[in-house]
């Protein structure tokens, strides 16, 4: 149970685990994610799930290596084994025949949109997808969403590939094409999806958004990811994590995503210190 079968460095600073965990596998839906811990006193790492499959009793987990825990779980390989991974976890996406429906992923948020898509073309949805990156190294899962959209359009903060601007300016285009959108679904960087929600507004799109606060337990207990959804209070762990983006408070959502920066960066600094001195890995 939770052994590593396989590791793939996706793109500079992004990978994926392939783990061993039937239970998982047997129950998981789009939307959803899991909570690891890689040791006993390790923290609690949110993750949503890029991929399952039940046959096989594995499930997929991509990461983006930017604190001290995601360091550590990255210096794991295959054969390794992670402590504990409590999940599903959330609600699963509300997946039905909506018509023509778009899906949107920034970055690490495209192997989170995957299953999503990939839900939506199976219950007959005709779907668009936009994946963006900041450059061609970072773009990750093109093949992967090809395969599940009837178009796939692409940019690059840079222009290195794909149409150069952001995904926002792919979705006003298609928009301003008179294409009829039923709805939208989003996963990325917070000022992404804040972006995408204000560009769908005013057509009165249906927009969901998955949010990525900080986040305890993982069971509505902790109220740590607390979000404030239409002037009320949600937990994202039971009430999510996808919501009305057009309902999100993005501003206090960022706010309460930068609490423990300084915390992080100490923690990171050690971390490495403690390394370069002789860390496993």
């Amino acid at each position: 149970m939770n052994e590593i079968l396989r590791k793939k460095r996706l793109a500079q600073g992004i990978t994926l685990f392939e783990v061993k965990n039937e239970l998982i596998a047997a129950k998981a839906k789009p939307g959803q994610f899991v909570i690891i811990r890689l040791k006993e006193k390790s923290e609690r790492i949110p993750l949503t799930l890029q991929d399952f499959n039940p046959e096989k009793g594995v499930i997929n987990i991509v990461f983006q290596v930017v604190g001290k825990s995601t360091k550590e779980l990255d210096q794991l390989n295959e054969g390794d084994k992670i402590k504990d991974i409590a999940g599903p976890l959330g609600r699963p996406t509300e997946i039905e025949n909506f018509g023509t429906v778009i899906c949107v992923g920034g970055g690490v948020g495209t192997p989170e949109i995957y299953p999503v898509a990939r839900g939506l073309k199976n219950s007959g949805n005709y779907v668009i997808s936009i994946i963006g990156a900041r450059s061609k190294e970072f773009m990750i899962m093109e093949e992967e969403m090809k395969a599940v959209s009837d178009e796939l359009h692409i940019t690059t903060d840079d222009g290195s590939y794909g149409k150069k601007g952001f995904v926002t300016d792919a979705l006003k285009e298609l928009i301003n094409n008179n294409k009829k959108i039923d709805r939208v679904f989003a996963v990325g960087p917070v000022v992404m999806m804040q972006a995408v929600s204000e560009t769908t507004r005013p057509y009165k799109i249906k927009t969901l958004v998955s949010l990525n606060p900080i986040m305890l337990d993982g069971t509505g207990m902790c109220g740590v990811c607390r979000v404030e959804i239409g002037g009320k209070t949600k937990f994202a762990c039971v009430d999510g994590p996808e919501f009305d983006g057009h309902l999100v408070n993005y501003e206090l959502l960022s706010k309460r995503l930068n609490t423990y920066l300084k915390e992080e960066k100490e923690a990171v600094e050690l971390f490495e210190k403690t390394c370069k001195e002789g860390c496993n890995g």
